[in-house]
């Protein structure tokens, strides 16, 4: 029994296929593992952009690497560098800077006003060995720093500077707090003043009943203002208005009867004013007008006698 088995050629696309796979496997796979045991073993280490690594060994620190990028171990660490991810400490630091925002810290002005400042401000970390070291929550006793310093500097402040000099009293806080805050490797950057605010209820309410009357009496005094100002205008104009009508009345006849004088010296131009003027009198007088032929005197005595009819309406008393 033939147990040979057939020879199989592969051709050129099986071998590129072939090589293929075998980088997939070695990129995907092999090299990962080569990478993390190199980085077990203490041969290198990498550095992101705003981090810090501190390594210890035995209690003690024996490095700090706080730029950016691929660290070869052994040439900072010595041979301390394979033992120390073993037997010793790494500790990754965040060096960003960060915000924190304290809200309604409770002081009183010089006035005796239950008051709430709002205190925003920002860190980060300058020493990473005094971070860890010199107290055991930096972050917390940060805050709890700045909240006693803003109810200790800002207490009995005058009410009226408490809610205009916020940038004073901001400078005031920073100065108080970043001496301590540097000795816990947390260095204090911009402290701001955001809000200041009433913190009794009922004052809140008088406040905003005293606003509300005031501004009521201030839209009474506008519109008072206003209409007097109107009235004013309307009696000026009227008063000019007066007098120029009162002109106007007063030079009427002085022209009408420069105007006639001039007409009555040619008595061509009197005699035809004064027809027109006699027959516009006699148009607008509304009287009746009987056009009779001439000689006809008859006709005449008999309308004459004949009742006229009346325009104007007749009354009926009851």
């Amino acid at each position: 029994m033939n147990t040979d088995f057939p020879h199989v050629t592969l051709g050129p696309i099986g071998g590129f296929f072939i090589a293929v796979v075998a980088t997939f496997i070695a990129c995907s796979v092999l090299v990962p593992l080569v990478l993390g045991l190199a980085r077990t073993l203490g041969l290198y280490t990498i550095v992101n952009e705003s981090r810090c690594k501190v390594y210890m060994l035995f209690g003690k620190v024996v490095a700090v690497i706080n730029e950016p990028g691929l660290h070869f171990l052994p040439g900072k660490l010595g041979p301390k560098a394979f033992i120390v991810n073993w037997l010793g400490q790494c500790h990754d630091l965040d060096l960003r800077l960060d915000q924190e925002y304290l809200r309604s810290q409770p002081v009183n002005s010089e006035e005796g006003a239950p008051m709430g400042i709002g205190i925003w401000y920002e860190m980060f970390i300058s020493d990473p060995i005094a971070y860890l070291f010199k107290n055991a929550d930096p972050r917390g006793s940060l805050a709890a720093n700045v909240s006693n310093s803003t109810v200790r500097c800002l207490s009995n402040l005058p009410l009226d500077k408490m809610l205009e000099n916020r940038h004073t009293m901001s400078q005031t806080v920073r100065d108080e707090v970043s001496p301590k805050s540097n000795e816990w490797g947390y260095q204090l950057g911009s402290v701001y003043i955001r809000k200041v605010h009433f913190r009794d209820a009922g004052m809140i309410s008088q406040i905003e009943a005293k606003v509300v009357n005031r501004l009521r009496q201030v839209t009474s005094a506008i519109k008072q203002a206003g209409a007097n100002q109107v009235s004013i205008i309307t009696s000026t104009a009227e008063r000019r208005a007066a007098i120029e009508f009162a002109k106007a009345a007063a030079m009427r006849p002085h022209i009408v009867g420069e105007a006639l004088k001039e007409i009555s010296e040619n008595p061509t131009v009197s005699r035809a004013l004064f027809d027109v003027l006699e027959v516009q009198n006699i148009i607008s007088g509304g009287g009746r007008i009987t056009l009779m032929p001439p000689n006809q005197e008859l006709l005449g005595a008999l309308l004459a006698g004949s009742p006229q009819p009346t325009t104007e309406p007749k009354t009926v008393k009851t």
